[in-house]
């Protein structure tokens, strides 16, 4: 094979040249939200790009679209690939993204007839019912490939099939010509009987299955606590916080004990796996922007963000808030939790998927008190966008908030300074030796000895009101403050 290569000529030879990596990365970002909604009207899926020299250099090439017409030849790639890929006959030097967009609607409505009409002329007596009938591979000259499955690791394998299938094209081309398996053949693999009951024997799909989560404030505390239980979920889990090192962490984590999956394909940060840290500030626009293009380059799409990201600045000596603390308490709790709501919102409304909101405020939006002035005020308005929120973004999106109280346990808004502070404010007894989580603890329970429950509120606690509010179970509720605070009687909503 190798002597017979023919170089440039391979596949024909050129006939687009590819757009460079940036170029191709806004153009995914531009495309994806509206097709991951087009091919998930039965099921979400998860997506994977594969821009590799070797794959753009077949979807560029004269021949791609008759070869990715013949369909693949190998039997364990059909349940992945289907029989042939989409290909999307777009320009990327003489037609713009809106024509792409078209080409892609056109694409796949057609490829959702032909794969009607090749289940319904092949079928037999006794095969199973005809499966979703959106394409699993889309190929794109000028970009690359796209490849779905009902998770990461499964559009990674489908994305690894397709490569291995032009491999197998680029053979058969050197040699002579590529011969695919007749029709019926490949019917007959795709839905083989004994592959349909190995798939009904499957467990069922966890409640966050086909999912993809971001958490912005996934460093520590409950972001951090949330993360976890969405992935346990089986949520995929984007990791979002100011110290990037710490979402990383938290986000390799959670690929440690879940596992980074089977597939070993994936372009850049497409090669991720269940769960994903980024850097973001959410006070700035362009960053929010530039971590939902990085989700959209991940997974293809987002369905659900939560916000745990807050700050609490204590008065100066003289008891008062400087006014650049003013301003950082509410560009924090507030205007960020608009930026990124707002930024998420318009990837949503191109989607066209239902979607979920949560943001976290606190039960000290409802009492005023001495000595917490801008972070009261701030989560009284982050309160009420949250309804102004639910109001605006209805009826695609549920927007709830879950209102903490003194979780002190992993929190980043009380280190120790802080803990000590409020020890020494309450007069309970403590020691500058003693560690920072022993001062925490011994807070926690002065909290909690002042509610109704008697018990200390951690992080654990806040994760699963969130988990509620953003899985199906609460389905019908919008608009809403869920207080989690051991029972604050003077925090009762009135």
């Amino acid at each position: 094979i190798a002597a017979r290569d023919k170089g440039e000529q391979t596949f024909g030879g050129q006939q687009h040249a590819a757009l460079d990596e940036p170029q191709r990365h806004a153009a995914f970002a531009a495309i994806l939200p509206w097709l991951r909604g087009q091919i998930s009207r039965q099921r979400r899926f998860v997506g994977t790009i594969q821009d590799d020299p070797a794959t753009l250099e077949f979807v560029n090439s004269r021949d791609a679209a008759g070869l990715a017409e013949l369909g693949t030849s190998c039997p364990d790639h059909f349940l992945r690939t289907k029989i042939k890929p989409l290909y999307v006959d777009w320009d990327p030097q003489t037609h713009d993204l809106a024509a792409l967009k078209a080409k892609l609607g056109a694409g796949l409505a057609q490829y959702r007839k032909d794969y009607a009409a090749y289940y319904e002329r092949h079928k037999r007596a006794n095969s199973p019912a005809m499966r979703d009938p959106n394409p699993t591979v889309i190929l794109i000259p000028g970009l690359g490939m796209i490849a779905w499955g009902k998770d990461k690791s499964e559009s990674r394998v489908t994305a690894e099939f397709y490569i291995g299938a032009i491999e197998v094209m680029r053979g058969a081309e050197t040699i002579d010509s590529y011969v695919a398996l007749p029709m019926q053949d490949a019917f007959d693999i795709e839905y083989w009987l004994l592959e349909e009951a190995k798939l009904q024997r499957m467990p069922p799909e966890q409640e966050l299955a086909r999912q993809v989560i971001a958490v912005v404030g996934a460093g520590s505390g409950i972001g951090r606590e949330l993360a976890q239980r969405l992935a346990r979920e089986g949520a995929h889990v984007v990791c979002v916080d100011k110290d990037g090192a710490a979402a990383e962490a938290t986000a390799k984590a959670i690929t440690d004990r879940h596992g980074l999956g089977i597939g070993v394909a994936g372009s850049g940060i497409s090669r991720c796996g269940p769960a994903l840290g980024l850097t973001t500030d959410m006070t700035d626009r362009a960053s929010v922007r530039a971590m939902l293009t990085q989700i959209l380059l991940a997974y293809g799409g987002l369905d659900a963000l939560a916000i745990t990201a807050g700050i609490f600045v204590a008065p100066d000596t003289a008891g008062r808030i400087p006014d650049e603390k003013w301003a950082q308490t509410f560009a924090i709790n507030v205007t960020g939790l608009y930026l990124v709501a707002d930024e998420a919102a318009q990837l949503w409304r191109q989607q066209g998927l239902p979607a979920s909101l949560v943001l976290t405020t606190s039960v000290n939006a409802v009492v005023p008190k001495k000595g917490s002035l801008a972070y009261d005020t701030s989560k009284a308005a982050a309160n009420h966008l949250v309804r102004e929120l639910a109001v605006e973004l209805a009826p695609l999106v549920r927007v709830n908030g879950v209102a903490p109280a003194t979780v002190v346990q992993g929190s980043g808004m009380f280190p120790r300074d802080r803990v000590i502070a409020s020890l020494s404010k309450y007069a309970i007894a403590y020691s500058d030796q003693e560690p920072t989580e022993t001062l925490r603890t011994r807070l926690a329970q002065f909290y909690a000895d002042r509610t109704l429950l008697k018990r200390p509120i951690t992080p654990a606690d806040q994760a699963e009101a969130i988990f509620l509010l953003l899985s199906s179970r609460l389905l019908q509720t919008t608009g809403q403050i869920l207080s989690v605070d051991g029972g604050l009687n003077e925090a009762f909503m009135r």
